[in-house]
């Protein structure tokens, strides 16, 4: 008996995984296309915050990481116009935490769609959401100088703090 039961349980792991669906590093709620909620503030397309990048042609990878004190670490990185990085992010916090890159309008606008709906998935290009002790990257091209944003929206981050630049040369 034991053993069928084991059977039963082991076979039934893929289709749980397969129920759980694609992990966006999401919230636990529908997907951006979800009714209400504008998107077009955080496009895809290249942005004077870049775009997204093609791995084959990162430069280099960037470490950051993220915590319960409401900080990214580092919260200020330079890259030149023209490059393409991987930004390698580790949530060391004990809660939710992600990463969204984007002219600080963009963020602001979007932080304020999360007060409204905060079970938002992500699965977009430009943010990583990452759980306790989660590791995740990006690929981003930095198509032109400035200075581009980024922030955890999740509501009350950006708010305590949870923001940092990219310096592009």
């Amino acid at each position: 008996m034991k053993k069928t039961l084991s059977i039963l349980a082991l076979s039934a792991l893929p289709a749980l995984a397969l129920a759980a669906g694609s992990h966006s590093g999401g919230h636990d709620m529908p997907t951006h296309g979800m009714p209400g909620h504008d998107m077009s503030t955080m496009s895809n397309a290249a942005s004077p915050s870049g775009q997204p990048g093609d791995p084959t042609k990162v430069t280099r990878t960037i470490e950051l990481t993220m915590d319960d004190t409401m900080r990214f670490t580092p919260d200020e990185i330079n890259v030149k116009a023209g490059e393409t990085v991987r930004l390698f992010i580790k949530n060391t916090g004990k809660i939710l935490h992600e990463m969204v890159i984007g002219s600080i309008g963009e963020l602001k606008a979007h932080a304020a769609q999360m007060q409204k709906m905060p079970g938002m998935k992500h699965a977009e290009p430009n943010m990583i959401t990452l759980g306790p002790g989660q590791r995740g990257g990006l690929v981003w091209k930095f198509d032109q100088a400035g200075t581009v944003d980024f922030a955890c929206l999740i509501p009350g981050h950006m708010e305590a703090g949870m923001v940092g630049k990219l310096k592009v040369s």
